[in-house]
């Protein structure tokens, strides 16, 4: 009996020596010490041993169990810190290489472009006022003298959310709400979103206007001609050529748009510029009588004008992009352009 619990605790320490996983180390335990393991089986016999031998046994085989365990523990022991050192020296920092850079994030290209038009009219003197993107039909419509059955309301494509709310379809009705509450002088621009169902490379269903309006005493064609003037050169460069040409909107009068030499050919004519060498950028006149009536202004005492322009447009034609939908896709290769 003796004999046969040498044997196993030789066998045991082999095998624990050539173990190499915490899987093995806990298949031996089970093997040898578990409740059917070679240890419990060879007690089995403790039987046939004669009585004035079985305490030396037993005491033997508890010496056994014992060795067998710490054995066993401090192989895992040794295993687990093994795992680790080698982990730790995987993961060693090389603090004589190079620093990896964080990549900063930059301004969307039309934030970008807002901001500069609207810094550009704050040297003017314009203050920037925002109002609802979704309005009421009198705002967005009537009080701009385009009544609910006026033909200019098919020019503006409307997102209806009931019969008297509406998305709105420019940043106008800004205009008017703030007129109901302030006097004259009034110079404010209006920037933000806009929405109307049309969708294809050069018009998508919601984007950013900047609208402008300056209300007071003798302001003429001449002063909206001096303002957008100015601001066309700083946008796109002192050496634009521009041109007004007359156009029709329902809450001025009279009208113009404003065109700039195509940035694409420089004037040659291309595909752009529809071979005219000339881009449309923005909308402007001098403001229709009409309206100081929703506001209670006196047109005999006051006149003004009023613009509005889109971002994407401008930032499209600044950048040479043609494609307004890029600006949507958040595609980093385009975006990290700028």
């Amino acid at each position: 009996m003796k004999q046969a619990l040498e044997k196993l605790r030789q066998s045991a320490e082999e095998k624990i020596r050539a173990a190499r996983t915490a899987e093995e180390f806990h298949a031996i335990r089970t093997k040898y010490l578990g409740r059917k393991g070679h240890l419990t089986e060879l007690l089995r016999q403790l039987k046939d041993v004669r009585p004035e031998e079985r305490p030396a046994i037993g005491k033997l085989s508890n010496d056994i169990k014992t060795y067998i365990a710490e054995k066993i523990e401090t192989a895992v022991a040794s295993f687990e810190e093994k795992r680790k050192k080698t982990a730790l020296d995987r993961a060693k920092i090389d603090v004589t290489l190079p620093g990896r850079k964080i990549p900063y994030g930059n301004l969307h290209p039309i934030t970008r472009v807002m901001e500069e038009i609207c810094d550009v009219f704050a040297r003017l003197g314009f203050s920037a006022v925002e109002g609802p993107e979704v309005e009421l039909d009198y705002y967005n419509f009537e009080a701009l003298n385009i009544p609910k059955d006026h033909p200019a309301r098919d020019m503006q494509d409307t997102f209806y959310i009931s019969d008297d709310v509406v998305l709105r379809t420019h940043t106008s009705p800004v205009q008017i709400r703030v007129m109901e509450k302030q006097r004259p002088p009034v110079r404010i621009i209006c920037p933000g979103k806009v929405y109307r169902p049309d969708s294809d490379i050069s018009h998508t269903p919601m984007f950013h206007q900047v609208e402008g309006l300056l209300v007071d005493r003798n302001v003429t064609f001449g002063d909206l001609k001096g303002v957008l003037t100015f601001f066309v050169e700083k946008i796109f460069g002192d050496d634009i050529p521009i041109r007004f040409r007359p156009s029709y909107f329902p809450f001025t009068e009279p009208s113009a748009e404003v065109d700039i030499q195509c940035v694409m050919c420089k004037g040659e004519g291309c595909r752009v510029c529809s071979q005219t060498g000339w881009l449309e950028i923005l909308g402007a006149g001098m403001v229709d009588p009409a309206l100081y009536r929703f506001v209670d202004y006196d047109p005999s005492e006051v006149s003004g004008f009023a613009f509005g322009l889109g971002v994407e447009r401008v930032a499209m034609l600044k950048y040479g992009i043609s494609d307004i939908r890029l600006f949507f896709e958040n595609d980093l290769r385009f975006l990290n352009q700028f």
